[in-house]
C-alpha cells in the first residue's frame, strides 16, 4: 500500500490532537514525515518521542518533494501565505497544503471526539 506522507505545521492544541489521531492510523497508509513547531508543546514532544523530524518552514519546504500533504494547523494566515509562496518558489507541484477545514473533515472520520476549536476561520 502506498503511504500518504504527511507534515503538520503547528502543534498547538489543534495540531497536537490531530497528530495523535493520525499516529493512531499510521498502519493504515499514513506516515507523518515531519512537523513544524517552534514551541515546546505536547504535540512537539510526542513527535520527538516518535522520531518524527521537527523542522522550520524552510526545512519543510526543502523536504516537500517527499511530502504529499502539509496540514497547516497554525490558524495564522501569514504562515499559510509563507507556505504557499515558498512551495511555489520551490517548483514543487506535488505537495498540497490542507487547511483547518480539511483537517476537520478528516477528523470526523478518524476520531470519536471533537477537534478543539480555537482558531478563527482564516480561509485558504
Amino acid at each position: 500500500m502506498k503511504k500518504q506522507k504527511i507534515a503538520i505545521v503547528g502543534l498547538g492544541r489543534v495540531g497536537s490532537v490531530f497528530l495523535e489521531a493520525l499516529l493512531s492510523k499510521a498502519n493504515q497508509g499514513l506516515e507523518i514525515v515531519a512537523v513544524v513547531e517552534k514551541s515546546d508543546t505536547p504535540g512537539c514532544r510526542l513527535a520527538q518521542a516518535k522520531g518524527i523530524e521537527i523542522l522550520d518552514v524552510d526545512g519543510l519546504i526543502g523536504k516537500s518533494g517527499d511530502v504529499d500533504i502539509i496540514f497547516d494547523l497554525t490558524g495564522v494566515s501569514a504562515v499559510r501565505q509563507e507556505l504557499r509562496e515558498k512551495l511555489l518558489k520551490s517548483t514543487n507541484r506535488h505537495t498540497v497544503i490542507a487547511t483547518e477545514s480539511i483537517a476537520r473533515m478528516i477528523w470526523i472520520f478518524i476520531a470519536d471526539t471533537e477537534l478543539p476549536d480555537i482558531h478563527a476561520a482564516v480561509g485558504y
